[in-house]
């Protein structure tokens, strides 16, 4: 037998990928990314089609703002389309201490950070804070980005009932002679299912246990609160919460995350603080774009503009629910459309897309394994009769699936 005959083909030591992603495919849980064209609109075009898009976490409309436009036009006259270093070597421009000096104010805190995202903002600073003699007790439906940066910190984790400020106060007491520092950390808003965390009265368990208390206000930033100020200011905990997250990528409309609180903490931050230590800063666009923003935010027109979306999720709740539709824990423009299992929920979005409304499914890993769901988004931007539409595809579209009767 000749040489090349007694060759066997090699298995790519990737293969295992190829293989799981055809898993993934035959389950029907494995959708391709939606391509958008053109602008972030209530209503555009995906992949080639007009759609009314429940997708977005635009809740205000600033992504396409005429204010944030010329903002974002004039930096880049101005400076440049890049920063060219980290922060921490020659890539602090005077810009971007304006705008963490102006989110600061606007947090009514002492300083604030800026960071390339959310996610980083949140994995950054609480793997910086605590070590592995420390305890972090965090809400068991909080976001990756917590969930990681706990991990990465190498403190003792333990996880609390959602909500549940009872079992939250149980494992203090379990560990109420723990000799390192402690963290109670939530979502002011959960994503997933759009309620808000019981901040007050886990500030109440901070206090009496002598934790640090971290709030990530991703989805309340521009939400909730006086001008979108988040939880902090919607519960009156001003000066209880020591660690404020936000996001510059939803409400604000443009790209990154910060962290507010005392100033000792952000000059910690600058040291110490991984992703803002390895990562170069924002480009001038995206800071005075931001900039612009929370101008807005602290005006009339942006008080306005909260008004209007908390206006359009009162009325496309109400919609919904003549419908046929439940979401009993949704509090805010997140709305929630249980399915269960995940392959359930992709052709329920997929048939909505084709009907002409995008409101993409959300699946495990995200989500836990059987709680698969759409997520509807509403902004300030929606016109009434583009929700009352949406309202009739949805409910259109669900029945034929046994989602709604």
């Amino acid at each position: 037998m000749s040489e090349m005959g007694t060759q066997t083909t090699k298995k790519s030591p990737t293969q295992y990928i190829s293989d799981q992603l055809n898993e993934l495919r035959a389950k029907g849980v494995a959708p391709k990314l939606r391509v958008l064209e053109g602008e972030q609109k209530p209503v555009c075009i995906f992949d080639g089609q007009e759609v009314i898009n429940l997708a977005s976490n635009n809740y205000l409309g600033l992504t396409t703002h005429k204010a944030l436009r010329k903002a974002a036009l004039d930096a880049v006259k101005r400076y440049g389309v890049g920063a060219g270093a980290v922060r921490t070597i020659a890539g602090t421009m005077k810009i971007h201490m304006e705008l963490e000096e102006q989110i600061a104010r606007f947090k009514n805190v002492e300083a604030c950070v800026v960071f390339q995202s959310g996610f980083t903002a949140n994995a950054g600073t609480v793997s910086a804070v605590l070590g592995k003699d420390d305890l972090i007790i965090s809400d068991e439906l909080n976001h990756a980005s917590i969930i990681d940066g706990a991990r990465l910190s190498k403190a003792t984790i333990k996880v609390f009932k959602h909500k549940d400020v009872k079992d939250c106060e149980r494992i203090l007491q379990e560990h109420a002679e723990f000799p390192g520092k402690k963290l109670i950390i939530t979502d002011g808003v959960f994503s997933m299912d759009g309620d808000i965390a019981p901040l007050p009265a886990l500030c109440d368990l901070a206090e009496k246990y002598n934790c640090i208390m971290m709030v990530d206000d991703a989805h309340s930033s521009g939400v909730l609160g006086r001008g979108g100020r988040g939880t902090v200011d919607h519960f009156g905990c001003h000066g209880r919460v020591h660690i404020q997250v936000g996001t510059l990528s939803k409400a604000i409309g443009a790209m990154g995350g910060y962290v507010a609180g005392s100033r000792d903490l952000i000059d910690f931050l600058y040291l110490r603080a991984r992703p803002f230590l390895f990562s170069t800063s924002h480009p001038p666009a995206t800071v005075a774009a931001c900039q612009a923003a929370f101008t807005l935010l602290d005006s009339p027109d942006g008080e306005k503009l909260v008004k209007k979306l908390w206006a359009n999720t009162k009325m496309f709740k109400r919609e919904l629910k003549k419908r046929g539709f439940q979401f009993k824990a949704s509090e805010t423009p997140i709305i929630p459309i249980h399915v269960g299992d995940a392959s359930k929920a992709y052709e329920f979005s997929k048939k909505l897309f084709e009907a002409g409304v995008f409101a993409p499914a959300v699946g495990y890993p995200t989500v836990a394994e059987g709680k698969a769901r759409l997520r509807a988004m509403v902004s300030a931007t929606h016109k009434r009769e583009q929700l009352l539409r949406a309202a009739d595809i949805l409910a259109e579209v669900a029945k034929p699936l046994g989602i709604i009767q």
